[in-house]
């Protein structure tokens, strides 16, 4: 006679919850808990339906090894109802964005060599692409300062890290390329032409 194993169910709930609080927290990496990874993968169809009650989705880049959840989309329909938000949308600065449109091109043009899977640029390089963005004679120091703080920022938000030991240097995460796609780059790009043109006008006009 077969019977049904009292600690069963509560052990497919924890391994659940063992992935799921994870990706409420942020961005799981296939580099940073290869375990974690491969239980995850085990378990997607169950996260996935576990998830979309609470209005997310899981979205998953097996080949650049990354995973998060995101608000699934909102219905057209005016009848449906509303569920609030549980993953909330983080307005950006425009320097925070020039930032992650500088690195998304980073990277893309890393990409397109075929130089490896990680790229990595120091701090001065990042200094040195903002540069050619704000108007001449600005102040080196604070703008160190100022590439610091949004570098903290884009660090906070999971795009980027410090390396360990190497506090100049910065890891570009791969899930950039899932957040800033060509479109937003396009729209960005008519607004940084904007930007530069104001730029030149004060420059003229002093």
């Amino acid at each position: 006679m077969l019977t049904e194993d009292p600690q069963g169910g509560d052990r497919g709930a924890t391994d659940l919850s063992a992935i799921v609080i994870p990706l409420l927290k942020g961005v799981m990496y296939r580099d940073a808990d290869a375990g974690q990874w491969s239980a995850m993968l085990n378990l997607q169809a169950r996260v996935r339906d576990y998830v979309a009650v609470l209005g997310l989705e899981l979205m998953l880049d097996e080949a650049e090894g990354y995973a998060f959840l995101r608000s699934r989309p909102e219905s057209d329909d005016d009848a449906a109802p509303r569920i609030p938000r549980l993953v909330a949308r983080r307005p950006l600065s425009f320097a925070v964005s020039l930032l992650l449109a500088l690195l998304r091109k980073k990277l893309a043009e890393f990409d397109a060599t075929g130089g490896g899977t990680r790229l990595i640029v120091s701090r001065d390089n990042v200094v040195e692409m903002i540069r050619v963005f704000l108007p001449e004679g600005s102040n080196e120091a604070r703008l160190i300062d100022q590439v610091d703080t949004h570098l903290n920022r884009v660090a906070d938000l999971g795009f980027v890290r410090r390396l360990r030991g190497q506090e100049n240097m910065i890891e570009v995460q791969r899930i950039l390329k899932a957040f800033v796609d060509a479109q937003w780059l396009a729209q960005f790009d008519e607004r940084l032409a904007a930007y530069r043109a104001q730029i030149e006008g004060s420059a003229d006009e002093e």
